[in-house]
């Protein structure tokens, strides 16, 4: 299968459209149209509907394995490119919002000192960007932060070569974000079984995803009420104030948002928990990094 003709399919798929996915990839119309079409007769299946643009039953299942395929075709190229290249004295972190502590910027900070004239770049992403920063060696090192029982790690998408390490430092409650007038507001603690069926904003990158509740209350409930694809912490707690859902975030960043209470999670015993994720041979500034943060 060639990876050239993937990249081509996820992008019409992505855009529902032949024509903006040839101008995210610099081909022509015509080329994406014949892309697809050899794809198509390579695997003996219609995988995108022309009209309207969108993938047929064939196409949704192979976009289950396109994005992992091309992730670690771009984690292969960029294993091989660290083993003879030039390093600059740049530092590139990816974290997500919540992995992004004061913690972080104060060894960060430190860092820098210790290495006069190294260049910091921090890309503040979601979860799988992340991990896919990392692996496609956009990013020196990845923070990605979620929900897990104090035994366990978090789940993550396959890190293929990159090593993990938990920030054990950066672990705390979970707890429940409400409004301030909510009737579970002043609850000492909450049950999540018992919060199945409450109205939940549905913010992935940013409060801790749904699908990790579902398993953690081993149901199929927690139906979102309002979408949010963004990374900014202060607009989750502007909607779950005005009412548009409830959310899950650590204890610390979920007390310091207004018009919002954050009652603890009691029950199941879950943490938040940052890991990094970094190459096997980190360079030097990611070590120092790591041994700030207590990995």
């Amino acid at each position: 299968m060639d990876p050239h003709l993937l990249r081509t399919f996820v992008a019409v798929v992505d855009h529902r459209s032949f024509s903006a996915a040839a101008g995210e990839l610099g081909y022509t119309q015509s080329a994406v149209s014949q892309h697809i079409a050899a794809l198509e007769a390579d695997l003996g299946a219609r995988l995108v509907e022309r009209r309207p643009v969108g993938p047929t039953g064939a196409g949704e299942r192979l976009m289950e394995h396109a994005r992992p395929l091309l992730l670690r075709l771009a984690a292969a190229r960029a294993d091989i490119t660290r083993l003879h290249a030039t390093r600059p004295a740049q530092l590139t972190v990816a974290a997500g919002p919540l992995a992004l502590t004061s913690a972080v910027a104060d060894a960060l900070a430190r860092v820098r000192r210790s290495a006069p004239g190294l260049a910091v770049m921090l890309h503040v992403l979601g979860r799988d960007a992340v991990v896919g920063a990392v692996m496609a060696g956009d990013a020196d090192l990845g923070l990605v932060d979620g929900a897990a029982a104090p035994t366990d790690p978090l789940p993550l998408p396959d890190p293929g070569p990159l090593s993990t390490a938990a920030l054990t430092a950066a672990e705390q409650p979970l707890a429940v974000l409400l409004p301030a007038g909510h009737p579970l507001a002043r609850r000492a603690g909450l049950r999540l079984p018992d919060l199945t069926d409450a109205q939940w904003l549905d913010a992935p990158d940013t409060a801790i995803p749904l699908p990790q509740l579902r398993a953690a209350a081993r149901t199929d409930g927690f139906r979102p009420q309002v979408a949010y694809c963004g990374t900014d912490i202060k607009a989750v707690g502007t909607l779950v104030a005005a009412g548009h859902g409830l959310a899950a975030l650590p204890l610390t960043a979920a007390a310091e948002l207004p018009g919002t209470a954050a009652v603890p999670l009691s029950v199941p015993r879950l943490i938040h928990r940052t890991e990094a994720l970094h190459p096997a041979r980190p360079p030097a500034p990611v070590t120092e990094l790591l041994a700030l943060l207590g990995s």
